[in-house]
Order: C-alpha cells, then structure tokens, then sequence
C-alpha cells in the first residue's frame, strides 16, 4: 500500500514528527552513564501517553520478530543495529547508542532513528560510522524531489555508505509511513538510479541508512528481535520521516539540536 495525502494533511504530519522529534532529543540528553536501557523505554513510555499518541511498536509482530516486540522504543547499543529490545543493561560511558521511534498521532505515524556515543567522547571509528549515515540521510534527502524515482534515493545513500567503506545489507531499509509504520515504496540503502517507483507530492517516507563498521551480515539475538552484527563489531543508524512536496523535501523529524547541520534542511 501507498498511500499520498493532500496539502491539507501535513500539519498532521508535521505534528506527528516534532513529537518524534522532541520524545528523541529529549531521551538522548537523559541516556547517561548509568542509564538503565529500561529506564528510556519507561520515559519514552510516559512521553507518547501524555502526548496522546501510541508507539507503533508494543503490538508489532512481524514475520522476522518473535512478536509482539512489547515496548515502547528501540535501543540498539554497540555491535547492536536494528530493533535492540530494551532489557535490563546499564550503559557506562563510550556506549554506541542507537534510538529508534516510531510513533502515531493524528492518524499519521513518524519514525526516526539517531545514534550517537554515551558521554559524548567517540573514538575516531566511531565518529566516522555515526557521520557515514547521516551524510548519506543528507544525501538521500537531497535527492527526494518529485519526479526522481526510489532508485535515486537509494544510489545517493548508497554512494556514501560505498565511498565511505562500509559495507550495505539491503535486509532492511527505508520505507513509506502513512497510517501504519511500514507502507510500500521499499528504499533500499543501495541501488540504481531511475529505477522504482516515481514519487509524488503528498508521499512520506522514513529514509534509514544503517552500517556494521566491517560486515554486511546481520545476527538475531536471542529475545528474537535485536539484529547484531555478525562480527561484534559497532554499527550506527540515522532516519528521518520526509514529506514529497512541491517544493521538494520537507523533513518532518528534525531535532531542534539539527538546525543548521547537514541534512537538516526541509
């Protein structure tokens, strides 16, 4: 399903994204030392519901999950990637941590991802897997303008990712939100351009570009749900939700801590 909503829709849209937005920055300020993984599942918890809205992930239960996953938001920590399921694990200072969200409100769901190191003092390698994805989340939404095709989007991140020298798993990537989480058009994190579908103003979409430091191959942990990399080694995971406009893309999720950096522009 592909869904294309009207001009009169986006500040629902909107909405929905400064909400993800603000739930994000606010939990990365409180994931400290110390922070038990727990702990920002119950925050982002209390958040959504005084917000009115609903996390898209407590009843998920897809075909690669050992469903329903059951909590609130996504916290994938060092050689974790994608879907890490909070659990009782206290981060200590150096942590590579990953925030995932996905939430609805006003019958439109938002997703974003950020990963950044717990502290706030990354190594050189860390620093440069973490600014790999966001200069291809930059690049990929640079190139979401009507009439490119989904191709487009996918040789533009991929082309950073590749230039960088990281490997791509084309598993898991980007993908459309409307009324549900996960909506066709599939965006891969690679590919070739002018190929796929075209896109249309009115369109969303959740652009993910995600690495493993030195693999392409993922593992399933054992709660059924966190992928890892297959060789232990750190990873790191940049989103937004984007809007198609006439005007070209409009970046719904934009953190306040984002004004003036690359990719954030919309």
């Amino acid at each position: 399903m592909i869904e294309i909503y009207r001009p009169a829709d986006l500040p629902r849209a909107r909405a929905a994204g400064a909400l993800v937005a603000d739930i994000l920055q606010t939990l990365r300020g409180r994931a400290t030392a110390g922070t038990n993984l727990l702990d920002i599942d119950r925050w982002a918890r209390t958040m959504i519901t005084d917000a009115g809205a609903r996390s898209c992930y407590v009843d998920y239960a897809p075909p690669f999950g050992r469903g329903p996953f059951g909590h609130h938001i996504c916290t994938s920590v060092n050689d974790a990637v994608l879907h890490g399921r909070p659990h009782d694990r206290t981060l200590v200072d150096g942590d590579l941590l990953t925030l995932d969200l996905a939430v609805a409100t006003g019958g439109i769901v938002a997703d974003s991802a950020v990963s950044f190191v717990v502290g706030g003092v990354a190594s050189p390698q860390d620093a440069a897997l973490i600014r790999a994805t966001e200069r291809a989340l930059a690049a990929g939404i640079a190139a979401a303008v009507p009439g490119a095709r989904i191709g487009d989007l996918a040789h533009a991140i991929g082309t950073v990712l590749t230039d960088a020298g990281y490997p791509i798993n084309t598993e898991f990537g980007g993908h459309g939100v409307g009324s549900t989480m996960h909506q066709d058009p599939h965006v891969p994190n690679t590919g070739r351009p002018g190929r796929g579908y075209r896109l249309r103003p009115g369109l969303l979409l959740a652009l993910e570009p995600w690495v493993m430091a030195d693999t392409a191959e993922l593992v399933t942990d054992a709660d059924g749900w966190t992928l890892r990399s297959a060789t232990g080694c750190r990873t790191a995971h940049s989103e937004h939700t984007i809007a198609i406009t006439d005007d070209g893309p409009e970046v719904l999720t934009r953190r306040s801590e984002e004004v003036g950096a690359v990719g954030a522009a919309g």
